[in-house]
């Protein structure tokens, strides 16, 4: 995914996405990947959409995982894993759809040897608390700032000048909880021993910040009690009903940690690749899953940011005030809802949903370049995460409706009736 550049071409970055995006948009599966339509159908057959997940089906849910890791610029085998993750039940879910005594073979058919070891894997390790216990919950929001600055004066360090000091602390912190060699867990059905590369570790905490980003919202809140939005899954409030009013959930703070985690995952694997590399050696002959690359998300500039939690709440429930307040379109609700909406990016500057609604109100007002602004950063997010923040539509919905919205702002247009909006749709 290329990193975002500066306003003044954020256009064209914009146009990169979509270009990304549209064989999803358009349902055309098979030009991102000829056999995509035959795996779609295959967990089609097996009762996929069958199953309810979160925030839909299940069906759904492995095909949106696998948009976001193809949006996300990851490896085949990887988005493959995306395609299959649950399949044969993880610590999290039980929908084995595929038995894992005799679907193995089915699955690898399907698939390829690599993908599906990385589906086996994702499904037997204890997820929960390999990246809860182990990885989150061993930092503090201070910490990781401090490694991210430190690490990235690191990696510089090592290519350009061929410096290597272990004693950092923070490669002394993640050294001692992920070792290069990776670290072994025990099978959550059978309880035998399964290594897990650092490499492989890495791609799970990735594909988790996908898993969440695409199921989770405010239900799960009002489920594990999340009230300092943290996510640290503490609460049991099973009688939650579902699926609640549909509040966008607090879910970013704790995606935002695991992207800072995994961001220092790479890192610590570039230098150890760099000092190898330097010194002539070649593959140590462990296990390490060198073959499968590490992409950095494009959400949260790059892995680079931890979202405050005080503030990720404060941004929601600011957003979920003013598109409140602005339903009746009444003037003085609209003039309500734009402050709110202002000062909620401020807080979150992640997600994109709160620009495409700031950028409706300025198009009502007849600012035509502050609406192309905010629509152009908010259809930006939401195309980079491939998935909604606010679930109440989908991501495939938020994005047409903020393409015509750009669009008219760039007309310097916007209807003034009722059937005016209702006319809207067409998109050049």
């Amino acid at each position: 995914m290329p990193t975002c550049p500066v306003s003044s071409n954020l256009n064209q970055y914009l146009e990169l996405l979509l270009d990304s995006a549209r064989p999803f948009l358009r349902g055309e599966l098979e030009e991102v990947d000829k056999n995509l339509p035959h795996l779609v159908s295959v967990l089609r057959s097996v009762g996929a959409g069958e199953c309810w997940h979160k925030h839909g089906s299940f069906l759904e849910h492995l095909v949106d995982l696998y948009k976001i890791l193809k949006l996300w610029k990851a490896p085949d085998s990887v988005c493959l894993c995306g395609l299959f993750h649950s399949a044969y039940s993880n610590s999290y879910v039980n929908l084995a759809i595929f038995d894992p005594s005799t679907g193995r073979d089915t699955v690898q058919e399907h698939v390829g040897e690599s993908a599906e070891r990385l589906i086996h894997l994702f499904c037997i390790v204890p997820r929960q608390s390999i990246i809860h216990d182990d990885l989150l919950f061993k930092y503090s929001d201070r910490e990781l700032i401090d490694h991210l600055r430190d690490s990235e004066v690191s990696v510089r360090n090592a290519k350009e000048k061929g410096v290597f000091d272990d004693g950092e602390n923070w490669r002394k912190k993640l050294q001692g909880i992920v070792p290069a060699e990776g670290i072994v867990v025990k099978h959550i059905r059978t309880g035998e021993n399964v290594s897990v590369s650092r490499r492989i570790l890495a791609v799970f905490v990735m594909m988790t910040m996908g898993d969440f980003s695409d199921q989770l919202f405010g239900f799960q809140d009002y489920l594990f009690e999340n009230t300092n939005g943290r996510l640290e899954f503490s609460g049991n409030n099973f009688m939650a009903l579902w699926p609640g009013d549909g509040k966008p959930g607090l879910w970013m703070t704790s995606i935002s940690r695991m992207g800072a985690i995994y961001n220092l995952i790479v890192r610590e694997e570039e230098i150890y690749l760099e000092h190898r590399r330097r010194n002539g050696e070649n593959r140590n002959g462990l296990n390490r899953d060198e073959d499968i690359e590490l992409v950095i998300p494009p959400v949260f500039e790059n892995c680079t940011k931890v979202l405050n939690a005080e503030e990720q709440i404060m941004g929601r429930d600011m957003y979920w005030e003013a598109v409140c307040c602005g339903a009746s379109g009444k003037h003085l609700d609209l003039e309500k809802a734009e402050e709110l909406l202002v000062k909620c990016v401020e807080k979150n500057p992640f997600v994109g949903e709160p620009h495409i609604v700031l950028g409706q109100i300025y198009l009502n007002k007849g600012k035509f370049e502050d609406a192309e602004k905010e629509t152009m950063k908010g259809l930006v997010h939401i195309l980079e995460w491939g998935s909604p923040w606010d679930k109440r539509m989908t991501w495939e919905g938020w994005i047409a409706w903020g393409r015509v919205l750009f669009m008219k702002a760039k007309e310097k247009s916007w209807p003034q009736t009722s059937w005016g909006i209702l006319n809207l749709g067409l998109v050049k």
